[in-house]
């Protein structure tokens, strides 16, 4: 007898068959569960493995046993007189026949239905087709920054200066969406992939990059990347001298516009994008890109001051440079440096970057937030708008104009400034807490405390004490507490205790504390002025000064008793609001009394 015979005989053939169809069904069944529960890849493959293994494991089983009335033999001990063979074939024979008709029903079934899927998704194409025409996208790009491949690690600087300056000049192409730096640069070291981080942004495009640069030479690579697909469109390496800086932005930048008009059909009107030489000094270049660096991360600001400075000694006529100068010489004493009248460094550096280029939008917005800080509010808001008229695109504009109407009691206002602040860069933290501030003093408490949550899990810490009292206010003490003391640098001689409760029980005597705020004032170094939201907390309302920070706190419910007192005239007078509201109108708190008095609630 031969072997195929054999086989027959033992019915390995007809086991190897039924093993097979009965998998087959059961795979499919599976699969089809395993896809409705979410079940992960793993599983299915799982599962296959082991029904091949169970194969093998049928076949030698069938080959080297026979099923008997006994039981399971060992086929060399059963005497072929005797077999059941042929009885056993006969029953795998109806086993295969009911194992087919399942095969085949699952398969009319399955075939039904994808025929079914399919005319539903062809009728809902073909009316869509008909009933919406079809939109071209903006195309939308995110800039992220360079990562800095020099030999010492020591030009984070200037690869993300590089990273900004392109921003800067895609930002001028009509008809592409450019995610702010901002919003962008927060994902610097970021794990998250490309697709993600298009994803969060709302973009559809990715420039990615890095930058070498030893000596006089610099070496650039950058690629533009299909975040839905992961697809490069473009990729280049510009291997050049440090003094074709300029032409290398422009390269680049024209290099993305061709790349969007062929891939994507867009951008099509669009001419040659061109870099402006801001300067033909690289020392005072590169000084620029160091010092913008620490200025816009807010780190190391008396080090981002006397690197612009050398840059604007180094070349007298570089307009931007004079323009941050006076950028970061305005937020100077609201960050606690007070060693120069930085307020009249600012004035003079924004004047002169007017006069190099009249064209500059933060000038303006540096000599309004001056003109504020001197208590000239007609003034700030003046130039303050007019910087915002220059350059709609620019979100701090919005944000420091957003301030000066909440400081001047017109919260709604700041609000709808503070709110296109964020829609213009959804990632600036400093705009999301002023906003809750300005919701916080509306009486908005739950959106502005969203606001302020947003903002927390988000790493945003500043403005903590803003939003002390509110809390006493809602019976929330405990997080007020643990707010008060978040700042490290306060100092364990902040009457912490006592400014709670001059909060919490405000018609208490509280002489005690503010004996002791003036002990820690002292300890400071610094003038009461600084802290004259914590002397009006305390109801000592004749230590109240104009402070150089944002003195938006007298707004707070807390302090109505301040602002009905007789001092609240004179504060509001040196602050420059009642010009303002004179001028203006009035917020709707307060109200003209007389020719020369106010009142507020």
């Amino acid at each position: 007898m031969s072997f195929f015979e054999e086989l027959k005989r033992r019915n390995v053939v007809r086991v190897g068959v039924a093993y097979g169809i009965a998998s087959w069904v059961l795979l499919q069944v599976a699969d089809l569960v395993l896809e409705n529960i979410d079940a992960p890849p793993w599983v299915i493959q799982a599962l296959m493995l082991v029904v091949g293994l169970g194969f093998i494991a049928a076949v030698v089983i069938a080959w080297a046993y026979e099923l008997t009335p006994e039981g399971i033999k060992k086929e060399s001990e059963v005497d072929r007189s005797r077999s059941v063979v042929g009885e056993t074939g006969r029953k795998l024979d109806r086993i295969i026949i009911g194992f087919l008709v399942l095969a085949v029903a699952y398969f009319v079934y399955e075939r039904q239905t994808i025929k079914s899927e399919s005319q539903v998704l062809e009728t809902a194409q073909t009316a869509q087709q008909q009933g919406t025409p079809e939109v071209a996208s903006e195309p939308s790009i995110a800039v992220l920054p360079f990562a800095d491949l020099s030999p010492d690690k020591d030009q984070e600087y200037f690869s993300d200066g590089i990273a900004e300056e392109l921003l800067n000049l895609l930002v001028r192409v009509d008809g592409l969406k450019v995610a702010s730096r901002t919003s962008s640069f927060t994902y610097k070291g970021n794990l998250l992939s490309l697709s993600e981080i298009a994803d969060e942004l709302k973009v559809d495009h990715i420039l990615e990059g890095s930058v070498r640069k030893a000596g006089n030479r610099v070496r650039i690579t950058a690629q533009l990347i299909d975040a839905a697909t992961d697809r490069h469109l473009w990729s280049d390496t510009y291997d050049r001298e440090l003094t074709d800086i300029f032409g290398i932005q422009d390269d680049i930048a024209n290099a993305i516009v061709d790349a969007l008009r062929s891939e994507l059909g867009v951008l099509q009107e669009m001419g040659t994008v061109s870099a402006e030489v801001v300067t033909d000094n690289l020392d005072a270049y590169e000084l620029y890109l160091k010092a913008r660096g620490l200025f816009l991360a807010r780190a190391e600001l008396p080090t981002a001051v006397s690197l612009f400075e050398r840059a604007v000694e180094l070349d007298p006529e570089f307009a931007r440079a004079w323009q941050d100068l006076a950028a970061v010489y305005s937020v100077m004493e609201s960050w606690g440096h007070i060693d120069r009248d930085y307020n009249q460094l600012a004035l003079q550096a924004a004047q002169k970057a007017l006069e190099l280029d009249p064209g500059l939008s933060t000038p303006w917005a540096v000599m309004g937030q001056v003109a504020t800080d001197s208590g000239d509010m007609l003034s700030g808001l003046i130039n303050m708008s007019k910087a915002i008229d220059l350059d709609p695109e620019n979100p701090t504009h919005y944000l420091w104009r957003g301030i000066d109407f909440s400081t001047l009691g017109f919260q709604e206002q700041s609000i709808a400034d503070l709110e296109k602040c964020l829609e213009l860069d959804p990632a600036y933290e400093n705009c999301r807490r002023h906003l809750a501030y300005s919701h916080v003093l509306l009486g908005n408490y739950e959106t502005g405390f969203e606001y302020f949550q947003e903002g927390a899990e988000r790493g945003f810490s500043g403005a903590n004490n803003w939003f002390i009292a509110p809390l006493v206010r809602m019976g929330k003490r405990d997080l007020a507490t643990q707010l008060l003391w978040s700042d490290e640098e306060i100092g364990s001689l902040l009457p912490g205790k006592a400014i709670l409760d001059a909060i919490e029980f405000p018609t208490r005597d509280h002489s005690r504390g503010l004996a002791r705020l003036d002990a820690f004032v002292e300890s400071t170094g610094y003038a009461p002025r600084w802290y004259s939201m914590l002397y009006a907390i305390l109801g000592a309302y004749s230590r109240v000064e104009p402070d150089p920070g944002f003195p938006r706190w007298v707004w707070m419910d807390e302090l109505s008793d301040f602002r009905h007192s007789e001092y609240f005239a004179d504060y509001a007078s040196e602050l420059g609001l009642t010009a303002y509201w004179r001028a203006n109108g009035f917020p709707p708190a307060c109200r003209a009394v007389g020719d020369d008095g106010i009142e507020c609630d």
